[in-house]
C-alpha cells in the first residue's frame, strides 16, 4: 500500500526538522557561554580602551565593539575561519596547519596570542572528551599551538554544521563576550547590554557574506591592520588594575 502525498510531505518535513534542529542545538552548544573554554576571562583590548577613556558608556561601547567587529574580525578572522573549515572538509591538513600558523602570526600581542591558544586547547579537550570527529581527532591533536579558530572550524565540521552557520555562531560568541566584558568593566546595565548585542548581532549576516567574498581572494596581514587595538592590548599587559586576561 503506497503513501499518499500529504503523508510523504509530512515525513519529509519531519526529517528536515530533525536535521535542522540537530544543527541548531549543536550551534547553541558551541555558542553557549557555558562552554568551558574560558572566553569570559578575556576582553580583547576592550578593558584597556575603557581604562584609557575611549569607551565609557553604552554608546561608546557599542561603537567600539561594532568597529572592531567590522574592521578587524570581519576582514581577517572570519574569512580565515571559512578557509579553515573548507580545508578540514577537504582533508587538506597541510592547508589547515598553514592557516593556523597564519592566524597565530596575525595576533599582534602576546595577550591576543595566548588567548586564542588557551581557548583552542580548551576546545580540543572538549572535542576529545566528547569524541567529535572520531579518528580525525588525532590530526587536531598534532596541531601545536592550536588556535581557537582552527579548533572551532573543526568542531563545526564534525558536528555537521554548515560553514555559514558555524561562522555566525563563532561571531556571535565573540560579540557576546565583548558585551559581557563591557557590562562588567564600565559597568553597563543588562538592558543596555542587550540593546548593544541586538544591534551588533544584526551585522552578522552581512559579515558572513563579506567573509565569503574575502575568502575567495588573496588575504593579507594588512586586512588585520588595527594599530590602536594593538597599542591598547600592549598597554593592557602592564595595566595596573584589570579584570580580564586581555
Amino acid at each position: 500500500m503506497g503513501l499518499d502525498a500529504p503523508t510523504i510531505i509530512t515525513a519529509i518535513t519531519i526529517i528536515r526538522m530533525s536535521i535542522d534542529l540537530n544543527e541548531i542545538t549543536a550551534l547553541m552548544q558551541l555558542a553557549s557561554p557555558a562552554l568551558p573554554i574560558g572566553g569570559y576571562s578575556y576582553s580583547q583590548g576592550l578593558e584597556a580602551a575603557i581604562d584609557s577613556g575611549l569607551v565609557k558608556d553604552a554608546s561608546t561601547a557599542e561603537a567600539w565593539i561594532g568597529d572592531v567587529f567590522l574592521g578587524v574580525f570581519a576582514r581577517s578572522e572570519a574569512p580565515l575561519w571559512l578557509l579553515s573549515y573548507e580545508a578540514w572538509a577537504n582533508k587538506q591538513i597541510d592547508v589547515v596547519n598553514h592557516l593556523n600558523e597564519y592566524f597565530l602570526a596575525s595576533r599582534e600581542t602576546s595577550e591576543f596570542r595566548s588567548e586564542t591558544e588557551q581557548m583552542g586547547w580548551s576546545l580540543f579537550q572538549i572535542a576529545q572528551s566528547l569524541g567529535w570527529g572520531g579518528e580525525s581527532l588525532s590530526q587536531l591533536a598534532k596541531i601545536k599551538p592550536l588556535s581557537l579558530l582552527t579548533a572551532h572550524a573543526y568542531a563545526c565540521l564534525h558536528l555537521h554544521i554548515q560553514p555559514q552557520n558555524g561562522l555566525a555562531a563563532y561571531a556571535f560568541s565573540w560579540i557576546e563576550n565583548q558585551v559581557a566584558a563591557s557590562l562588567k568593566a564600565i559597568p553597563l546595565g543588562q538592558v543596555a547590554g542587550q540593546q548593544a548585542l541586538t544591534k551588533i548581532r544584526l551585522m552578522v549576516p552581512g559579515m558572513v557574506e563579506e567573509a565569503e567574498r574575502r575568502a575567495k581572494s588573496d588575504l593579507s596581514m594588512v586586512d588585520n591592520f588595527s594599530p590602536m587595538l594593538a597599542i591598547l592590548s600592549s598597554r593592557h599587559q602592564t595595566q595596573y588594575s584589570r579584570l580580564f586576561r586581555s
